[in-house]
């Protein structure tokens, strides 16, 4: 409903969150753009729309740090994912 309903979801590591950032960053590898877009946030209360973006330069730290969260979640499948795109920014740096 507001920007701070979504701010507690981010907080409290919320894991579709996670996924749609992992997921605009995997679908973003091979990008020219200097920023990409993560997630649009409807918040209803505040009649806003907000934009989250992320700078390209940011992927391999958002991406590790997503690592480790999904490491300790046990979602294996989605370490894999998030380790084979670090290889591929790595390799393209």
């Amino acid at each position: 409903d507001t920007l701070q309903d979504f701010q507690a979801l981010v907080d409290k590591k919320n894991i579709e969150v996670k996924k749609a950032v992992v997921n605009a960053i995997i679908n973003n590898l091979k990008t020219r753009r200097k920023n990409i877009h993560v997630l649009s946030i409807n918040c209803l209360k505040e009649n806003s729309i907000f934009d989250i973006t992320l700078s390209k330069e940011h992927f391999i730290d958002t991406l590790n740090e997503n690592l480790e969260f999904f490491k300790e979640a046990e979602m294996y499948e989605e370490c894999s994912k998030i380790a084979k795109a670090i290889a591929v920014l790595n390799k393209n740096k």
